[in-house]
């Protein structure tokens, strides 16, 4: 029983029950699937009231949000720190590694490469440029497309969303431009 907890699930049952989870939370219960709501939920929590984007009950419109964000920082945690070991590690294939390395990532030993994720190289251009000003791209980007991806994939797609699809193939091109020409530029 334990195997069945600390082993990866394969493709074909983790996907149909994340699949089994929209009609659950949207068509059962009206709500959308997404996290970026839940930020401006927390930020109409602890903002002060003057932000008129921000003045709305949210506890009324957002407390199951708030609450299914908790649950996804749970599992994680409770996957990556209590049901994993030290010998853990993510496989990353040979040619993988190669192409990193060939970028300046070298450091395999954890979830994160130290070599992007330390405080060193927050501080420095190229990763200010990816950390900082990505990040405010992606939150910014997210809430200007009406959803993050895990909304419009997941929701969107299943709710068959027009403008879901259209933002999902967004992502998908511009990870693809990001992944081949930008990150070489950055780093």
């Amino acid at each position: 029983m334990m195997e069945l907890i600390t082993q990866p699930w394969p493709w074909y049952v983790a996907g149909p029950l994340i699949g089994l989870v929209v009609p659950f939370v949207y068509w059962y219960g009206g709500k959308k699937w997404g996290v970026s709501q839940s930020l401006q939920h927390m930020c109409a929590a602890v903002l002060p009231r003057r932000i008129e984007y921000f003045t709305y009950d949210w506890w009324k419109q957002g407390a199951w949000s708030l609450a299914m964000m908790l649950g996804t920082v749970a599992g994680g945690y409770i996957g990556g720190r209590l049901l994993s070991t030290p010998d853990d590690v993510v496989a990353i294939s040979p040619a993988t590694r190669a192409d990193l390395a060939e970028l300046g990532i070298r450091d395999f030993s954890g979830m994160m490469p130290a070599d992007v994720f330390s405080l060193e190289t927050l501080l420095s251009p190229a990763g200010f440029t990816l950390v900082i000003v990505g990040g405010f791209l992606v939150g910014f980007g997210a809430r200007y497309a009406n959803g993050c991806t895990s909304g419009h994939a997941i929701s969107g797609l299943a709710n068959l969303q027009l403008s879901s699809l259209l933002a999902v193939l967004g992502f998908f091109v511009g990870g693809l431009i990001s992944a081949h020409f930008l990150i070489g530029i950055v780093l």
